[in-house]
């Protein structure tokens, strides 16, 4: 990287923390960090309007801990043998127990899910500590999301729409994070940090390179969280020599259309919604044979095999192959703006009876199934041999291949159609390692002096996750970076 002097340096703008991101995590960091008497920039890939990272199409929920030694002993149950440093253990599962105090002092209002429902491994040691909430009296998409937005509108916080930080500024005798620079509307600016820089800017999940360099088990792999999600805190980061944890670990694969038209895939009704259509389906590999139950529910990914997680296979290219009934009974897609970019953020309104969608070559369809193999490449006799399996388990009563119990309908009359899948996640979890004090670290352990992260961006989940995790981490490590860079002196 090339070696700049500080002093020739000719500064835009300054402020004493400079957040790369404008999710959950940069939103609980300016905070924290205005209220703390700190003048905070914010900077955002996203034009004004599409901020908000995957906070803002997650399901809106949040997880507050009842005790630090529960939630400490359910972490590390969920880590398993990916082991995470004892005291990251220790203050995450402080801070956790703090997310609904800290969401009221900011005008929140704490609503617990009923039912404790997403209680995602509630055999795990210390899963009784694990409690998920919402702001507001109903869990409805986005409404944690607008409280945090305009809690930071109604704060001196500056942000700056369009304006990705491209390189971090890092004094070369200090080796201090001394500021950024950003891109904003093909203009280059500097901006002074004058007590630390934190990066909140998210995941690698829409970064084909980086999904092929450090993902397993998914030869490519795309988003249904934020677009703008591309491995920005990462390359930069690594830049000044951080070490890297958790790259492996991501919230999928799960199966969904991803069309060109669209930055984030489409979940298929079929797939994982309640809406029990008429009609027989498969979904098939490559070799045209089934390889899971298509009604699986993972967690997060994760699906058990004898006794033990792991990550759902997805053998690509994958098919939805269904019959005409199904066709007839209504959109495969669902819609609900309850989570997700695309239902959102870019809301497609999909046709009542699937022709809009066949006519722009999403359905592909076949008079006989022999046809549509030939028409998918997939070997011939493939789906008619598989299909005739599938409804001679309905007939039999039970799925001796997968267990699979709903949709268990047999494949009746054609046209016969398909639907290309592909795997899907919401978010990854890794990135640049921190320390208990939110600040990134070198292989060796030691900080990279003012720089800090919090959020998916490096996450302390090193395999198994529980839901509404990664927003309760976002508010506790945005808190922990706030509170580390305010208590630096200022460098000028």
């Amino acid at each position: 990287m090339k070696q700049i002097n500080p002093q020739n340096i000719t500064w835009d703008a300054t402020a004493d923390l400079v957040v790369v991101g404008f999710g959950g995590a940069g939103a609980a960091t300016a905070i924290t960090a205005v209220e703390a008497g700190a003048s905070v920039i914010m900077l955002d890939k996203a034009p004004e309007g599409q901020e908000g990272g995957n906070t803002r199409v997650a399901a809106q929920g949040y997880l507050n801990t009842s005790t630090p030694e529960g939630a400490a002993t359910y972490l590390n149950a969920l880590c398993g043998p990916y082991t995470v440093p004892q005291d990251m253990v220790k203050v995450w599962s402080e801070e956790m127990c703090k997310n609904n105090e800290w969401l009221t002092s900011i005008g929140g209002d704490p609503q617990e899910h009923q039912h404790k429902v997403g209680i995602e491994f509630p055999d795990l040691p210390g899963a009784d500590s694990v409690h998920k909430f919402h702001h507001g009296d109903i869990l409805g998409y986005s409404k944690t999301w607008e409280m945090l937005a305009e809690a930071v509108r109604a704060r001196p916080i500056e942000v700056r729409y369009e304006c990705p930080a491209t390189r971090l500024i890092q004094d070369p005798l200090t080796q201090e994070v001394i500021g950024v620079v950003a891109n904003h509307k093909g203009k280059s600016i500097n901006i002074k940090a004058r007590k630390g820089v934190v990066l909140t800017c998210g995941g690698f999940e829409n970064n084909q390179e980086m999904i092929r360099n450090y993902l397993t088990g998914v030869p490519y792999c795309y988003t249904s969280g934020s677009p703008f999600n591309e491995g920005d805190g990462v390359r930069m980061a690594m830049e000044l020599g951080a070490d890297l944890w958790h790259m492996n670990n991501f919230a999928g694969p799960s199966m969904a259309l991803k069309v060109p038209d669209y930055p984030t895939t489409f979940s298929m009704m079929a797939l994982h919604f309640s809406h029990e259509p008429a009609g027989g389906m498969v979904v098939v590999g490559p070799d045209g044979k089934r390889f899971t139950d298509e009604k699986y529910k993972t967690r997060h990914g994760k699906v058990e095999h004898h006794g033990k997680w792991y990550a759902l296979r997805t053998p690509c290219p994958m098919y939805m192959v269904f019959d005409q009934a199904m066709m007839n009974d209504g959109p495969i897609y669902d819609g609900k703006p309850t989570h997700g970019w695309t239902q959102i953020m870019s809301g497609y309104t999909w046709s009542k009876d699937n022709k809009a969608e066949l006519g722009k070559g999403w359905i592909k369809t076949a008079p006989t199934l022999e046809a549509l193999a030939k028409l998918l490449d997939l070997p011939e006799g493939s789906l008619d041999q598989t299909a005739t399996r599938w409804n001679a388990s309905v007939a039999a009563g039970t799925d001796a291949d997968f267990g699979r119990t709903k949709m268990f309908q047999p494949f009746g009359a054609g046209p016969f159609y398909a639907v290309e899948l592909s795997p899907s996640m919401l978010n990854t979890q890794g990135g640049p390692r921190r320390n208990a004090r939110a600040e990134i670290v070198r292989p060796d352990g030691t900080p990279i002096p003012r720089l800090y992260s919090a959020g998916e961006l490096g996450s302390i989940f090193s395999y198994l996750y529980q839901g509404t995790g990664n927003i309760g981490e976002c508010f506790a490590f945005g808190r922990i970076a706030a509170r580390s860079a305010v208590a630096q002196k200022a460098w000028s």
